[in-house]
């Protein structure tokens, strides 16, 4: 026999439709504020109708249902203003704009060796999502400057120069000052393949496009890859992404660090950092102050560099390199003089120098380092100052040497000088390919010394 099931009654089907009612109602539904873009002015957007807080991620609906990504960059009332972080084609007035609730982070892991990633931390080398399965905001986490480590041991950058006259501490911040077309990202890319740091992070921030694969392919090479990670944000990406780009190499930078590691973080450059915070501010209102520079470029500028140096006790240390663009070469600029000031010293690059032919065409006299004091001893700084006053001498009086009005013998210091000076630019010139670490290079300075005897002064020894 089949049984069969007893049909419900119409009482007990209006009781179960009421009991999902009252289940539904019970369970809160999200509610989803969107707002409409009113006004759009170069690359800042105008939206009304929402609120979100500064750094929110927002979706803006474009042609045929695309969502372009865009941050929130600033607000005046009920107005929110956008930078939107990729290409804005397809967004037409009253376009639905939908804030995420989520900020902008950097993925983070030992899987990033190797890969070359864009300003939102995209792969740009054609292998696939990196297996990364932590993240870190962009922001970074502020570190208590008492409990940072003191700089006590040198960084070997595998440059001569730099090593022996210029000695970097682990955890030390320089700056690269240069013009363009001297040299420096020749310089920056012999950093990454010969320094014994544990790992790279290259940060390629508003450079031109083609230069990205030229200094992966060329001047980074397979054997900087392998311990690098490189972050490129061209000149024709949004003013956003290039900050992104930035905060997202430091972050990376900064992972490493918390892991123990030693990392040299190279940000090619600084400058465009700044001309990126300079389109944005100037895009929201933000009146300029410095030559064209609003307020805000000058109060970003030292917290992105603070991020880097050393962790606390036990941990690693980030020795960060960037390079300031002198425009037409003047080192008065105010990013280059913003800095200067920054800084834990700095490395310049001459044009005179690199058009003679003399690579790297680093200016001994206009570059310091002011942790050398630091970890070097006293007897080794003695020799460094004694190297840079010859040079300074030669250089003080070329102009009269050049053109014969110098008499030799009139003072015993400028003759010395005279003599030297082929072997000082020896000493100073390294091949693109060469390495010279850190002992070779105190063993060379103190090999050139020793043909160099000391001298009286002029007026001893005329007397």
């Amino acid at each position: 026999m089949t049984s069969h099931r007893p049909e419900k009654t119409r009482a007990e089907r209006w009781a179960e439709a009421l009991r999902e009612k009252r289940a539904r109602i019970a369970t809160p539904m999200p509610l989803r504020v969107e707002g409409r873009l009113s006004r759009l002015v170069g690359l800042t957007l105008e939206a009304v109708g929402l609120q979100a807080t500064i750094g929110t991620r927002c979706l803006v609906e474009g042609a045929g249902g695309n969502f372009i990504e865009a941050e929130v960059v600033g607000f005046a009332r009920d107005r929110l203003y956008l930078m939107p972080t990729g290409d804005i084609r397809g967004v037409g007035p009253d376009s639905r704009v939908i804030p995420t609730g989520s900020t902008y982070d950097a993925p983070v892991g030992d899987a990033l060796l190797g890969r070359v990633l864009d300003g939102a931390g995209r792969p740009l080398d054609g292998k696939g999502e990196p297996a990364t399965h932590e993240r870190m905001p962009l922001t970074g986490r502020p570190i208590n400057p008492m409990a940072r480590r003191p700089i006590r041991e040198p960084l070997d950058v595998g440059i001569r120069a730099i090593n022996a006259l210029l000695t970097v501490g682990r955890g030390q911040r320089m700056g690269l000052f240069a013009g363009s077309g001297v040299g420096k990202s020749v310089l920056l890319g012999m950093m990454t393949r010969f320094t014994t740091a544990d790992v790279i992070v290259v940060g390629l921030i508003g450079e031109r496009g083609r230069e990205v694969k030229e200094f992966i392919e060329n001047i980074l090479g397979e054997e900087g890859m392998a311990r690098a990670v490189v972050v490129a944000a061209p000149a024709d990406t949004t003013p956003v992404m290039r900050l992104h780009g930035a905060a997202l190499a430091t972050s990376i930078a900064e992972y490493f660090r918390d892991q123990g590691k030693d990392v040299l973080l190279l940000m090619d450059s600084l400058t465009r950092y700044a001309q990126a915070q300079r389109e944005l501010a100037l895009a929201i209102g933000e009146p300029p102050a410095t030559k064209g520079y609003p307020a805000s470029v000058f109060a970003k500028l030292p917290a992105l560099v603070e991020r880097a140096g050393n962790g606390g006790e036990g941990g690693g240390s980030i020795t960060g390199f960037y390079t300031v663009l002198a425009e037409g070469d003047d080192q008065q600029d105010p990013i280059a003089d913003a800095a200067r000031a920054i800084l834990d010293g700095h490395v310049v690059l001459t044009r005179r120098l690199a058009d003679s032919g003399h690579y790297p065409a680093i200016d001994i006299e206009a570059s310091i380092s002011r942790a050398m004091t630091e970890i070097t001893t006293p007897e080794y700084q003695q020799s460094a100052r004694r190297f840079k006053k010859m040079y300074s001498t030669y250089e003080q009086n070329r102009d009269l040497i050049s053109v014969g009005a110098y008499t030799p013998g009139a003072d015993p210091r400028i003759d010395e000088a005279i003599r030297m000076q082929p072997h000082m630019m020896d000493f100073l010139a390294q091949g693109i390919r060469e390495a010279v670490n850190f002992e070779n290079s105190q063993h060379d300075l103190q090999a050139l010394l020793e043909q160099a005897p000391p001298t009286l002064p002029a007026r001893a020894a005329r007397g």
